[in-house]
């Protein structure tokens, strides 16, 4: 026979020894969930790849423990269907062992294989991305074995900044880099890879003030790593409202400026008081989120008030969540594409200033705007506080808005005037509370 008839000759037995092996593990798999203790001592001496055509005691009792495992199965449908899960999973586990046995077992399905070979991938951005097996098993609240690492999408569309950012020594510090961070976050790589390093703190760094005098005293330098900012202290930031330039809140770090009388009384037709939308509810506001804060003085007046605010915030050039956490209520750092990480029908009130508004393209907004309306509870507010757009664009915000169905507590529709009435800026407030019965 020639030598290419003995490699398909040995190519096909190693095909067939494989198949059985694949079933014989399979099988214990089954044997072992139901058959209570095993007795592996019977096996130890069972080598179906040393003789083949041999039958053995050790062979006739695993054959007597399948047929046992198969009249169990019958008995119990959600145990077969749970088990054939297991089995399936092995039996894939062990099929691409085989076939690939020196790589990874989840290589030819890894999501981030789009960006080449899965060995481009390497150092810790491979050890936090690549699949985790349980070490329990099979676990049926995930429906697999298997846990993934939770990324962004986008953060494998920037495959070079999302490489730099894992790029560190584990278990040292971290580098300075909150400005890339940021960056990937603001790009759509939500939630970004979790990292094996400390964070750096300012090595003269003071406990914040004691509460309530925390809410409204700036805090100390120390608190904050100044490295990704152009201030390098709050004096800084509190005076950058004296001078030209665009800024993300600008003088909202002044605590003594208009922060100290925001929402305390109406304004006019716009502003509305956090106390008239409180009465509008009769004191069953008591938990709630204020999205895109700034420095979480809204959070700040609600506590006066006995309410929980958790608040949303970026570090635009300057450390609005260390100063949010000074003041005493919650920082979360999620951008505004973020789904809101609440649970359905579980707050009292939604806050926005200006955040929402025409900068978001619109499909997003409308996405943003059913998101608000999940984690609402019924009854709960959807405090809307100076939607921003153009005259001509009321035609789409107004029935977007509308659609949803909710009751209109409050609404005033008002030009923007600070930049002129030629502009025709216009402002949305409104207070809308979720129906009592859904859709």
């Amino acid at each position: 026979m020639s030598s290419d008839g003995n490699a398909k000759r040995k190519a096909g037995d190693w095909s067939k020894w494989r198949i059985v092996l694949l079933f014989l593990c399979s099988n214990l798999a089954s044997i072992f969930l139901f058959s209570g203790p095993f007795n592996w001592v019977s096996l130890q001496y069972f080598h179906p790849w040393e003789s083949p055509n041999r039958a053995t005691p050790a062979m006739d009792e695993l054959i007597a423990k399948l047929n046992q495992t198969r009249n169990e199965l019958q008995l119990s449908k959600e145990f077969s269907q749970e088990l054939s899960a297991q089995i399936e999973q092995l039996t894939r586990f062990l099929r691409t062992s085989f076939e690939n046995p020196n790589g990874n077992a989840h290589e030819e399905e890894h999501q981030w294989g789009s960006w080449g070979k899965p060995e481009a991938l390497t150092g810790e951005l491979k050890e936090f991305l690549y699949p985790k097996m349980l070490p329990l098993g099979y676990n049926p609240s995930f429906g697999s074995d298997t846990i993934y690492a939770s990324a962004g999408q986008a953060c494998a569309l920037f495959k070079e900044d999302t490489e730099k950012y894992m790029e560190y020594e584990a278990g040292d510090l971290c580098p300075e880099d909150e400005i890339l961070a940021q960056k990937l976050l603001l790009r759509g790589c939500e939630p970004l890879p979790r990292r094996r390093c400390f964070p750096r703190s300012s090595p003269n760094y003071q406990e914040p003030y004691p509460f309530p005098e925390s809410m409204w005293k700036t805090p100390p330098n120390s608190s904050v790593v100044w490295t990704a900012y152009t201030c390098k202290d709050y004096a800084c930031l509190i005076d950058r409202k004296n001078h030209p330039g665009v800024e993300d809140c600008k003088d909202c770090f002044d605590l003594q400026f208009r922060e100290k009388s925001r929402w305390l009384r109406p304004g006019g037709s716009l502003d509305f008081s956090i106390d008239e939308v409180l009465a509008l509810k009769k004191k069953t506001i008591r938990i709630g989120l204020d999205i895109g804060g700034g420095t979480a003085t809204f959070a700040v007046r609600m506590r006066e008030r006995n309410v929980t605010i958790v608040t949303t915030s970026m570090n635009f050039n300057g450390p609005f969540n260390n100063f949010i956490a000074s003041r005493g209520v919650v920082p979360l750092y999620i951008t505004i594409n973020h789904r809101l990480p609440f649970f359905d029908n579980t707050l009292d009130i939604v806050h926005s200033m200006h955040v929402l508004s025409n900068w978001i393209p619109t499909q997003l907004l409308e996405f943003i705007l059913y998101d608000i309306y999940r984690v609402l509870r019924p009854g709960g507010v959807f405090w809307l506080d100076h939607f921003f757009c153009i005259e001509h664009q009321l035609e789409t915000y107004v029935p977007m808005i509308e659609n949803l169905g909710f009751n209109k507590l409050k609404w005033a529709v008002g030009q923007k005037l600070d930049r002129g009435a030629d502009k025709k800026e216009m402002y949305i407030s409104a207070v809308l509370e979720k129906p009592l019965v859904g859709h």
